[in-house]
């Protein structure tokens, strides 16, 4: 226990001692505990390792942030949570220190808890219409549900007390489930539960698509990822890796020749797009997906070890301003890099990346260009990045998304010195089925069309998740996995 930690855990000991008995705690005394932090490890210390940033609760932590719900009958928490988690009986339970009450309760929706409780943004869904966080009139102090829901999971974990979700007798039904990512693996969960046989098939070598290749080491550990997958494993679901449908089989002959009754696809959306700007095909500008790619899924940053290199760079720009901007700029400062820039056309504000994320950003020494949008890329006589032309941006009247549309000054243009650019702007769903399966319909952006049931232009296949939605969140992808198994579940049993 780290001395963060030490302090943290005794303050809310002594809390908890001073509050009494925490059955009869009355609302308005609830309301007035103050939110939890949660313990990280020290900013100078770990821009210089992969280990996870955050810490987690311990038991008294979690103890006294259950004590702030005020179980709201309405449950306005459970109303912004894209997959239905009863969130009050599950904070009641760590209330009450029934741990195991509170992981099944969360389990009834969710097979990822570990990983919802790391990496969903809470606050812009579940925490979002909290009571206490309006109470406060800061959506930032509601009750910390993520990180209660990262508490019980590891600790079940931990212990070794995880049980194998019950299935269904056999239906003699087999349903293909094309990509391993959060809409895949909660679409594979329920459709498994029903009794159904379940084979994943996942494009690279590791499964939990952007869960591997996507998110640092340092905000979820891969082996958290894994652990979850071989839950899935153990509920009897096959998973087959290095397969690539659309290349090594297709769609059509899964369902018309290997014996698939249904199909699910969930490849995600891993398209990236790039700013159009003169430059970016110079050596030393990526796409944040390859970028973080080779330090997630391959190691690079295991020097001498890893299945890859990676690009050595003093001074990284990286472009955008969402989690995987943050991501990109992070992982920048753990691979070496002296100094990061963070460029970003409006301002922080208007950053869609998680708050948590930017603050942490910040604590790490990543320096932030708002206002600021990318004109051009410099390079030198040998086609390598040297520097990168910004102009500095106002804002003026709202675009179609309902933000402040950034514009140019003019004559405002300079030039960074850098020698590494990392366009962190945003991926366009991958287009791979879509084109090697021409009954599949897609809109204007490359997204699969479905229904209302979540079924495609080709009948008895589904979809969810970014190659529906664009890029999103896992937990909006896994609220689209679990909608589209409830309906490829009623399909198979006639009901649909």
């Amino acid at each position: 226990m780290n001395a963060q930690v030490e302090t943290l855990d005794a303050a809310a000991r002594a809390e908890l001692d001073a509050l009494g008995d925490l059955g009869s705690l009355a609302p308005a005394v609830r309301s007035k505990i103050a939110q939890r932090e949660m313990p990280s490890q020290d900013p100078k210390t770990r821009v210089s390792n992969m280990d996870e940033v955050a810490l987690g609760y311990t038991e008294a932590m979690a103890r006294l942030e259950a004590q702030r719900c005020l179980q709201c009958p309405t449950k306005p928490c459970t109303a912004g949570c894209p997959v239905a988690i009863d969130i009050p009986r599950f904070i009641k339970a760590v209330a009450c220190g029934d741990d195991a009450g509170a992981v099944a309760t969360i389990k009834e929706s969710s097979l990822l808890p570990s990983i919802c409780g790391r990496v969903c943004p809470q606050e812009r869904q579940c925490m979002k219409g909290c009571t206490v966080g309006k109470i406060a009139r800061d959506p930032a102090k509601a009750v910390a549900i993520g990180r209660l829901e990262r508490y019980v999971a590891d600790l079940e974990r931990e212990r070794g007390e995880e049980s194998v979700p019950a299935v269904a007798p056999p239906t003699g039904k087999r349903v293909a489930v094309v990509g391993s990512g959060p809409a895949s693996l909660a679409f594979a969960a329920d459709v498994r539960r029903a009794g159904h046989e379940v084979v994943v098939f996942e494009a690279l070598h590791k499964c939990g698509g952007v869960l591997s290749y996507g998110i640092p080491e340092f905000r979820l550990p891969k082996a958290i990822v894994e652990h979850e997958v071989e839950s899935l494993r153990r509920m009897g679901v096959e998973i087959r890796t290095d397969f690539v449908v659309g290349r090594s089989r297709s769609l059509s002959d899964l369902l018309s020749e290997d014996g698939f009754d249904a199909a699910f696809v969930g490849s995600g959306a891993g398209l990236p797009r790039f700013a159009g700007i003169p430059g970016e095909n110079l050596v030393g500008v990526f796409s944040a997906n390859e970028y973080l790619t080779r330090s997630n899924l391959m190691k690079a940053y295991a020097e001498g070890r890893a299945d890859t290199p990676f690009y050595h760079a003093r001074r990284v720009a990286v472009l955008g301003g969402g989690n995987v901007a943050m991501d990109a700029a992070r992982t920048a400062l753990r691979l070496g890099a002296e100094a990061v820039h963070l460029v970003y056309r409006r301002t922080e504000a208007e950053m869609p990346a998680r708050a948590e994320e930017v603050a942490h950003a910040k604590e790490e020494g990543v320096v932030f260009r708002t206002l600021s949008a990318p004109t051009r890329v410099v390079g030198d006589e040998n086609d390598v990045v040297t520097g990168l032309e910004t102009v500095r941006c106002e804002l003026g009247e709202p675009d179609a998304s309902g933000r402040r549309s950034p514009v140019p000054v003019p004559g405002s243009e300079e030039v960074l010195p850098v020698d590494c650019v990392i366009v962190a702007i945003g991926n366009s769903s991958n287009p791979l089925v879509p084109l090697t399966t021409p009954e599949i319909r897609t809109d204007s952006k490359g997204r699969i069309v479905v229904d209302a049931n979540h079924e495609t232009t080709m009948r008895n296949v589904f979809a969810g998740g970014d190659i529906v939605l664009g890029a999103a969140t896992v937990i909006l992808a896994m609220g689209e996995g679990r909608a589209a198994a409830r309906a490829c579940n009623a399909r198979l049993a006639g009901a649909l």
